[in-house]
């Protein structure tokens, strides 16, 4: 019976990705919001902080965020299947599409009417993205230190060369020297 279950939970992961992979547009940021969405919200398979955790090492390893993070998340929900799932149906779509557009993109690249669409497009996005990112902040920035690492890090973000690897190396470097701080002032 636990088989039979765990072939839906990975069935079920596949098709909900593989719509993902159709219907979500704006990159992996606007997934991260369909998976928060579906998975937080709709049938409370994780956390924002796990959905958080899982983005964050997606974005910090080699490839594409969202297909790290669908990858983390599938294992998660299902083990390996899971994974395998996860990443297949978020990725079979936009190869089929673009395979697609190869054979199109001269007869569109200057059609005004698929440029107002793409611009569109674009700009629905963005609210969803913000949606998204407002409900994560409310997770993952819980207290001042939180927010004095955010912000250092989107200062090192915006104004200096540091790569993004580094600057989410010193985050966890900053988030266990807190942590050390506030032990060692706990016993005291």
């Amino acid at each position: 019976m636990r088989k039979k279950a765990e072939k839906g939970r990975v069935l079920s992961i596949f098709l909900t990705f593989l719509k993902f992979g159709c219907f979500t547009f704006g990159g992996g940021w606007s997934i991260v919001s369909q998976i928060q969405k579906e998975y937080v919200e709709d049938k409370h398979w994780i956390t924002d902080e796990e959905l958080l955790d899982f983005t964050s090492v997606g974005r910090s390893v080699p490839g594409l965020m969202i297909s790290n993070a669908s990858v983390l998340f599938g294992y998660h929900a299902a083990g390996f299947g899971g994974a395998l799932a996860a990443l297949a149906g978020i990725c079979l779509p936009p190869i089929v599409i673009m395979y697609g557009v190869t054979f199109v993109y001269n007869l569109v690249h200057d059609n005004l009417y698929i440029a107002r669409a793409m611009m569109g497009v674009r700009a629905a996005v963005v609210p969803i993205i913000l949606c998204a990112l407002l409900k994560l902040t409310k997770s993952a920035l819980k207290d001042w230190l939180c927010w004095l690492v955010a912000l250092g890090a989107a200062a090192l973000s915006l104004f200096t060369g540091l790569s993004n690897i580094l600057i989410v190396v010193l985050g966890a470097a900053a988030g266990l020297l807190a942590m050390e701080v506030k032990t060692r002032h706990d016993l005291h």
